[in-house]
């Protein structure tokens, strides 16, 4: 009996070492890209950085205040569009999931979330770009709102449907409708999971340089008009990588170290937001 309570006592303990050394080794490789761009990156952030414009190759100093600028504005648009077509289809699909429409809606989401994201930006290019007559900001923001809502349709399926039964049935004894128990007690619940799930969704797209380019296409100036091409940080990163200066590398740098700083005071804030209150 002993002997027994011991083996079971290692093998919990060996299962506890395993499991704590697999999450070490998964958080590894996001801490060594956060130290390599902290590292190449911080030599270029300055206030000069954000509120300048790019300068020409030989000119000192230059900044990439149009792209910080237009990434969150087509981050924006992206979430305006995407938000509520997402939450919309993912509690269709929690309420009616299991209709013919459900199945094909859900089906279609999948194939949508693993479409590369330049074919997106192709057809967004046939069906806005070339008929507004040119790139814009508006192109830019339906391409990635296309990308974020098949993420948020089915994240936010899959959130309520980790909210208990119970919680509906109670709901529904009391005499509460199903559209009063749906918004009042089954969305509420779900909150902190759906919000984490546009954070995510939101940071996949921040980064997308693809579609971007057959949609924004990119700018060298200040612009916020809807109807005209867009600076973004990962054009403007993308264009100074692949050039041959040195000046414009570490501009590049600076640009991928603003994009995951957005991006993280982004999720602090929604985790602030959703934090449970005792």
């Amino acid at each position: 009996m002993y002997s027994r309570v011991l083996r079971r006592k290692i093998t919990n303990q060996l299962a506890a070492v395993l499991l704590g050394l697999a999450a070490i080794i998964a958080v590894i490789p996001l801490f060594s890209i956060l130290w390599y761009v902290l590292k190449q990156g911080i030599s270029g952030i300055g206030v000069t950085f954000f509120t300048n414009l790019p300068a020409p190759v030989g000119v000192p100093g230059g900044g990439m205040g149009n792209a910080v600028v237009g990434t969150l504005e087509l981050v924006l648009i992206a979430s305006i569009i995407s938000i509520p077509i997402g939450l919309g289809a993912g509690i269709y699909l929690y309420e009616y999931g299991n209709s013919k429409l459900g199945a094909v809606i859900r089906f279609l989401s999948d194939i949508l979330s693993g479409v590369p994201s330049i074919i997106v930006g192709l057809l967004v290019y046939l069906l806005v770009v070339l008929p507004m007559g040119g790139f814009s900001a508006l192109a830019g923001g339906i391409s990635l709102a296309i990308i974020m809502i098949p993420v948020l349709t089915r994240t936010t399926e899959q959130m309520i449907r980790l909210v208990p039964d119970s919680l509906r049935e109670a709901s529904l004894a009391l005499g509460a409708t199903q559209s009063q128990t749906l918004i009042k007690v089954i969305l509420p619940t779900a909150i902190r999971g759906i919000t984490t799930g546009i954070m995510l969704a939101m940071a996949r797209v921040m980064g997308e340089s693809a579609p971007l380019l057959f949609t924004a296409f990119g700018s060298s100036f200040w612009n916020v008009n809807l109807d005209q091409p867009i600076a973004a940080l990962p054009l403007q990163i993308y264009v100074y990588a692949i050039s041959p200066y040195d000046e414009w590398h570490s501009q590049a740098w600076a640009g991928a170290l603003t994009l995951v700083g957005i991006v993280m005071i982004i999720t602090i804030i929604a985790r602030i937001l959703t934090r449970e209150k005792h």
